[in-house]
């Protein structure tokens, strides 16, 4: 069955003014250059599975160095369906120290078919330096269940990827610059003129005259005090200066995988009228065996009978009505009786035909 949307839209335009912005903190709309997590990766070998494991050749060729690290030599490749090959990922914050502990996530790399109950072994994780920056070991906690038994099975959640909760201790810090000399460097996590403007203004008023100037449409350089203890009181005083962001960009993401959508407050609608329904194409195919009489000197013909069925679901013409609250958009979009996976088809075509008052990012 192929479903394909139609969707018969006519528009007409009004002008809505956007909500505005209400005031936020600077730490909320900020980052401060130099102060970033770093990822880290490693190989690991997961042991302790109830017969779900994997026994490609990556696991043997880890188990087989891991026991020559332990000073076993077991000789031919070793294999066990009670260990599986595994990588290890984990975040290293900012200004963590050696002997602090972090969270470590558990993803299946063979074919191994559940995680759970398994003990991640001694690994070593490396960041993009190729440097050892922490050690993982610990009891995998897996979110979910399966069983199985004579070709049946049923699994809940996903069985392939867990966590270890504090699961690695840091072994080397990463060194943190809080800015460049006597500046230090703002960066908004949205670009915009007129919020880089309004954070600089808040800081002067705040802090003092001639303090920070916005560099472009993401960078505000602030004047900050040499001295390391200063500095910190004064970044934490920085970051609790309240402003209005000014007006936030109106947006709506479509995850055209899962059928999601998700739009912001600033979502408004013109006018328009939409007529939405389904058209399905269902091909059948009934193979016919024609059997000959005896003696007949005829061969058996199996013919197949195709049965083509085309539906169109009746699409009655709905007016919206134009709106400027986020209710009223999701009320609209909900009398239509659309499933999210229809709202695709129609969202988009509302912003080609100009009646959505917003970003669309399908992701």
């Amino acid at each position: 069955m192929t479903p394909l949307a139609k969707i018969l839209l006519v528009c007409t335009f009004a002008a809505f003014p956007f909500v505005s912005a209400q005031a936020e903190r600077i730490k909320d709309i900020v980052t401060i250059d130099g102060v970033r997590t770093n990822q880290l990766l490693g190989f690991g070998v997961v042991v302790g599975l109830d017969n779900t494991g994997d026994t490609s050749a990556i696991t043997g060729q880890g188990l087989n160095n891991l026991m020559t690290n332990l000073g076993l030599s077991p000789g031919a490749v070793f294999t066990s369906k009670n260990t599986a090959s595994v990588m290890v990922t984990a975040s290293l914050p900012a200004f963590i120290r050696p002997g602090e502990n972090i969270d470590v996530t558990v993803s299946a790399l063979g074919g191994s078919k559940s995680l759970r109950g398994g003990t991640l072994l001694m690994t070593p994780l490396k960041g993009a330096d190729g440097q050892i920056y922490a050690m993982a070991q610990g009891s995998l906690l897996v979110g979910g269940a399966g069983a199985s038994s004579g070709g049946s099975s049923t699994v809940v959640n996903h069985l392939s990827a867990g966590r270890i909760p504090d699961g690695a201790t840091v072994e080397r810090a990463v060194a943190m610059h809080i800015g460049k000399g006597d500046f230090v460097i703002l960066e908004l996590k949205e670009a915009d003129f007129t919020t880089a403007s309004r954070v600089a203004e808040a800081i002067e008023h705040g802090l003092g005259h001639g303090l920070a100037m916005p560099l472009d449409a993401r960078v505000v350089q602030v004047r900050a005090p040499v001295d390391p203890g200063q500095r910190v009181e004064f970044i934490a005083q920085l970051e609790n200066l309240s402003l209005n962001p000014g007006i936030r960009t109106p947006k709506v993401i479509i995850n055209a995988r899962t059928g999601s959508v998700v739009m912001n407050q600033l979502v408004n609608v013109d006018k328009c009228a939409i007529a939405h329904g389904n058209l399905s194409v269902t091909i059948s195919s009934d193979p016919q065996v024609s059997q000959p009489n005896a003696n007949s000197g005829g061969q058996t013909a199996v013919t197949p009978k195709a049965d083509v069925q085309v539906k169109s679901d009746k699409g009655e013409l709905m007016s919206v009505p134009a709106t400027a609250s986020l209710n009223e958009v999701v009320k609209a979009l909900n009398a239509l009786g659309a499933t999210p996976q229809d709202l695709l088809s129609i969202l988009q075509a509302m912003k080609a035909a100009g009646a959505l008052k917003a970003d669309l990012e399908i992701i």
